[in-house]
């Protein structure tokens, strides 16, 4: 079994604190993970944008988002200059690669694309990622392979942007297993690896949970035993090789700073439940993509992430 990790930047604080130490995490618990860098402005302040949405208020108190991201990197794009993480935190980024971690792009301006995306045209999407590529490649010298969108925002002119610009696979959407988008009556060039399980910002403060005790659920729902958490469903579809069970999401301003521990914790739980830590290649990888079931990409909610964002429809 295979448990692909995948690491969402959104930051400059993210960039420069939180990688270092999700790095050395991940080295001795002996695990791989896609990291998914924002490589424009910080413009986090700008978020307050989103005061208006369902569930935007109930979600800053629960996660405790002035701990997590702290003052300074809330008032960039605002009181504040937003500083370019790609010039910034270039060499940090490089690290990653250097400790043998799979790369790619999350995004150029993460506030922009989450809060714009779904309200423009396919030319400003394909200018945004191509405003990403062009870091990338500036960064790191060669172009990149897997794109994961800033909070799962996307819309069918991204998808076939992501095509036109080469990406081999993507990570976009929430899930319940790899697929291959509809885009137009027609099947994608570029598949997608949803992430299928919730995030830790989305179980605390609910249902009783919290940063002491949350990994608990989570090892629940991946548990491979019969019967144990919730259903065991072994999505063979287009495989290999063994079924690979689940993607998490876990963020450098989060799991790679304040919820450190509760990462470690479900490392060594998953590990101890037989899966390897992998990065979203090595999920790729082992499968066969002409066998991928064809799905449409649809707006819908996940419970305890405020607005609607990609989800896997049907066929």
């Amino acid at each position: 079994m295979q448990l692909a990790l995948k690491v969402d930047i959104d930051t400059l604080r993210g960039t420069r604190e939180g990688i270092p130490a999700l790095l050395r995490l991940l080295d001795e618990q002996r695990a791989q993970a896609t990291f998914l860098f924002s490589l424009g402005p910080d413009h986090t302040g700008r978020a307050i944008r989103r005061i208006f949405r369902p569930g935007f208020f109930g979600k800053v108190q629960r996660t405790s988002v002035l701990q997590h991201y702290g003052l300074t990197t809330l008032l960039y794009g605002t009181l504040l200059p937003g500083p370019d993480i790609g010039r910034r935190a270039a060499d940090v980024m490089r690290g990653v690669r250097a400790a043998g971690h799979e790369i790619g792009v999350h995004c150029f301006d993460h506030v922009l694309w989450q809060d714009f995306v779904t309200r423009r045209d396919a030319a400003w999407a394909r200018s945004q990622l191509r405003a990403a590529i062009e870091r990338f490649v500036e960064v790191f010298g060669e172009p990149p392979r897997v794109h994961g969108a800033a909070g799962w925002q996307v819309t069918e002119a991204a998808l076939v942007a992501e095509e036109e610009m080469g990406f081999v696979y993507a990570s976009d959407t929430r899930g319940t297993g790899p697929f291959v988008p509809s885009l137009g009556g027609r099947r994608s060039r570029c598949p997608q690896l949803p992430t299928t399980l919730p995030t830790l910002d989305e179980l605390i403060g609910t249902d009783g949970l919290h940063a002491a005790n949350v990994y608990e659920r989570l090892l629940a729902l991946t548990d491979p035993a019969p019967g144990a958490g919730v259903a065991h469903v072994a999505r063979g579809a287009g495989r290999r090789g063994s079924p690979v069970d689940h993607v998490f999401t876990l963020h450098a301003e989060l799991e790679g700073m304040r919820l450190a521990a509760v990462l470690e914790r479900l490392l060594a739980g998953w590990r101890a439940q037989g899966y390897d830590l992998v990065p979203l290649r090595s999920l790729f990888e082992s499968l066969d993509p002409a066998g991928l079931p064809t799905a449409r990409v649809e707006s819908g909610t996940v419970p305890g992430r405020s607005g609607t964002l990609a989800v896997q429809g049907a066929a």
